[in-house]
């Protein structure tokens, strides 16, 4: 199934909103990273997601095999960097401005790469078919059971579905070709205002496991946690989760998340991505709480930005003309 788990590299991330980095709830169905792990996954917090927020996710390949000195001194060159007034300090706006460029560099050159791949022609636009051929003309010589067996709860018939309706709403002037403007909305969805429903849409199929077009608290539960056995306790944040789904999710009550108390949940107002994860990083590593970084604090913080082999979490930045 190794074309399966391809497809599936193509979600992407977001993050929720929040008023205080503290108070951060601890699931969101598309806050993951660029393995599909969740950012706070079975109750633990995932810092490779942060190290991919914070590089970008194309750049998160060599600290991995870097001794912590040179992370280090990588690290304090992308510090020089982000502090645009060389004031010696980082702060909110100019860490936010970071994540913002190193998620749209990451956006266009992932674009570029595979707008080349699937249009090597170099034409105006890509059609459907050109693109269904490249990605699932595979299932041309599958069988029917096939193409429907499911690995994950997910099938290749359900994925060239998906994405075939993807495409329809990126496709804006309804010719069924899509402009590059067009495939960089159908490749990252989740960062285009046009594709706000669609994404919904698709959030809501992962979790509703019974197909009843609503998620009831064991679906939202069993989206972020599968006990080891049956019938063991549940962990004290699961019973947390349970919590938060009666009081602040389930708004009307009645037992289930409906589509727009799930909108509310994944896609809440005035929602500012980067403003968020930069908060979240600045309350990692603010020693002193004065709300802004020098670097030293983000150096001895050096694992939540970048990761390094001692941590586990590896990967980073491999641009080797800024280093």
């Amino acid at each position: 199934m190794l074309k399966l788990a391809a497809v599936l590299l193509l979600f992407t991330a977001l993050v929720y909103a929040v008023p205080k980095p503290d108070e951060v709830p601890k699931h969101n169905p598309l806050e993951h990273d660029s393995k599909h792990i969740d950012h706070f996954a079975n109750g633990n917090h995932n810092a490779q997601y942060d190290h991919e927020q914070f590089l970008g996710e194309d750049e998160a390949k060599t600290f991995d095999q870097l001794p912590p000195e040179e992370s280090k001194r990588r690290l304090g060159l992308i510090v020089d960097r982000i502090d645009e007034d060389k004031d010696g300090f980082v702060t909110l706006s100019e860490l936010k401005r970071w994540i913002e460029y190193t998620q749209r560099r990451y956006i266009d050159e992932d674009v570029d790469r595979q707008w080349r791949q699937h249009n090597p022609d170099g034409n105006d636009t890509i059609t459907w078919e050109s693109y269904r051929k490249d990605v699932y003309g595979f299932m041309d010589s599958l069988t029917k059971d096939e193409q429907e067996h499911e690995e994950n709860g997910i099938s290749y018939k359900s994925m060239l579905t998906r994405d075939r309706r993807r495409w329809s709403v990126a496709d804006q002037n309804l010719d069924d070709a899509l402009t590059k403007e067009e495939f960089t909305n159908f490749l990252h969805p989740v960062d285009s205002p046009v594709m706000g429903d669609v994404v919904l849409t698709e959030t809501i199929e992962d979790i509703d496991k019974n197909k009843d077009g609503k998620i009831s608290v064991d679906e939202y539960i069993g989206d972020m946690y599968t006990p080891v056995e049956e019938g063991e306790e549940e962990p004290e944040w699961i019973i947390s989760e349970r919590e938060t789904f009666a009081k602040f999710r389930d708004t009307d009550g009645d037992g289930f998340l409906d589509r727009e108390e799930v909108r509310a949940w994944i896609v809440p107002k005035d929602f500012d991505h980067a403003e968020t994860e930069a908060r979240h990083l600045i309350y990692e590593a603010d020693n002193d709480s004065d709300e802004k970084l020098t670097k030293d604090e983000i150096l001895d913080k050096y694992d939540v930005f970048i990761g390094s082999k001692a941590t586990d979490f590896g990967e980073a930045l491999g641009r080797h003309d800024e280093f």
